[in-house]
């Protein structure tokens, strides 16, 4: 990913600064950054801690956003459909259903310290043509970050007839629920 996006920077004529490190321990300086922001990552780390951490390198009255975008399952959409196909493929895989809503987020922000908290959320219907709707699917972490080559192939097999058999119809109009904190350290 750090190579496509340096790819992308040259493309752009941008210059950036790559930095591989924990978010909950950058090795960053103290009070070095105005605005840190989170998108589509926040679950994955230790979030307290991660909080602390983004506290520790943010200015006085520093901004912390944090974003999320999830698909939402619903009762005979798409989302829900795909995401029984990547239970059957991949029994392991128990991050299905979302709801689009992380409450505990606040509570972390809290106690790390940061105030004036806000929140807004609001849905979309995201078009997905079936490729580009299997392209997503298959680079999700219930597919090709936790699947063989080889199942992956048949897992987008077997996607591409569902698509064909029960949502033929393109765009695939996809629900989804953007969630998103802001923050800061006053």
């Amino acid at each position: 990913m750090l190579e496509k996006a340096k790819q992308l920077d040259d493309e752009a004529g941008v210059v950036v600064r790559y930095v591989t490190a924990t978010a909950e321990r950058t090795g960053l300086s103290d009070t070095s950054f105005e605005v840190v922001t989170a998108g589509q990552c926040w679950h994955w780390f230790d979030r307290l801690r991660a909080a602390q951490e983004v506290r520790r390198v943010l200015v006085p009255r520093g901004w912390l956003v944090i974003a999320h975008f999830d698909w939402i399952s619903l009762p005979e959409n798409v989302v829900e459909a795909t995401e029984k196909l990547v239970e059957q493929h991949n029994p392991q895989w128990k991050l299905g259903s979302g709801r689009g809503m992380y409450p505990a987020w606040l509570r972390d922000v809290a106690i790390a310290g940061f105030q004036d908290i806000e929140t807004f959320s609001f849905d979309v219907y995201v078009p997905y043509s079936h490729e580009a709707w299997r392209g997503q699917i298959r680079a999700s972490m219930g597919v090709a970050a936790s699947l063989t080559p080889e199942q992956v192939a048949c897992f987008d097999e077997d996607l591409q007839k569902l698509l064909q058999k029960r949502f033929s119809a393109e765009p695939l109009l996809t629900h989804h629920h953007v969630f998103t904190v802001i923050c800061r350290v006053l």
